[in-house]
């Protein structure tokens, strides 16, 4: 059975105003669904807008994902352990890079990162209770709901996902293929769990929850 987390946004500070009032001027980095995303050792990307998905690569070959950063999340080899570590751009995205000194230096700033930091290790632990599910479905239905927790806009009754996600996106973010996805997402509107309106965007049922 699938369980909710929640992550009580409202209590966190809008990391993009933030940055807004100490970083004026200062231009957003685009980059394209699918680009790379250069990591060094001492800088730090916060996304404001869009959402980036962070893996490794095992041994093998195989991708695993680690966890998605939505806006307002801080990702870069400073907060991380992992090796080999990369951050994809799951949709189109803008990111403000900030190197370790600035935040080192700004107690404002470190605050903020911190708290962001601590959303994404809740979110990062969703997504591994996510690939223990062995059926592709389950990984499916718990990463639409994290996605639902992280980037969801009220619609009514329902949740409307505000990035758009391909199949072979959301194939790639729980290792296996569009085909596979396209035949669960048709599954999953005939049982009325979620729906596609008209700008090819996500929106969830009311009850998206099991």
């Amino acid at each position: 059975m699938l369980q909710p987390f929640s992550i009580d946004a409202a209590s966190i500070p809008d990391m993009r105003r933030l940055l807004e009032q100490l970083y004026q001027g200062r231009t957003l980095q685009p980059f394209r669904s699918g680009q790379e995303i250069p990591l060094l050792p001492r800088e730090v990307w916060i996304v404001c807008r869009g959402v980036v998905q962070l893996g490794t690569f095992y041994d093998t070959g195989d991708e695993a994902l680690l966890g998605l950063a939505c806006p307002s999340m801080p990702f870069g080899l400073p907060l991380t352990i992992i090796r080999p570590y990369h951050a994809t751009a799951l949709t189109d995205v803008d990111v403000m890079r900030l190197t370790w000194d600035e935040i080192e230096q700004s107690p404002l700033l470190a605050q903020g990162v911190f708290q962001h930091t601590a959303r994404r290790l809740r979110q990062t632990e969703a997504v591994l209770a996510m690939v223990g599910y062995r059926r592709v479905e389950d990984r499916l239905r718990h990463l639409l709901l994290l996605l639902k927790r992280e980037v969801g806009q009220p619609v009514g009754t329902e949740t409307r996902l505000s990035v758009r996600l391909t199949h072979q996106q959301l194939a790639n973010a729980i290792g296996t293929t569009r085909v596979t996805i396209t035949r669960l997402i048709s599954q999953l509107r005939e049982e009325g769990w979620l729906s596609i309106d008209c700008d090819r965007h996500i929106v969830l049922s009311a009850y998206a929850a099991a």
